[in-house]
């Protein structure tokens, strides 16, 4: 089975990488048996962090990318 290569280039939402190194990060340190569920939790709590009018952590990525 061959695969065509493609040449596209994709484009990462500003704010993504650092919201995914943020979640890399955590679980490198916690270590959890269920990634999934950890990764639930903790986009959970950014949420909540950011309805509760805390900093919103995508926009402060964002800020850090430029």
């Amino acid at each position: 089975m061959s695969i065509a290569y493609s040449n596209t280039n994709m484009r990462v939402p500003t704010g993504f990488r650092n919201l995914l190194e943020g979640l890399v990060r955590e679980v490198l340190r916690e270590q959890p048996t269920n990634v999934v569920a950890f990764a639930a939790q903790h986009f959970q709590k950014l949420l909540e962090q950011r309805e509760a009018g805390g900093t919103d952590p995508v926009a402060w990525g964002a800020m850090l990318e430029d």
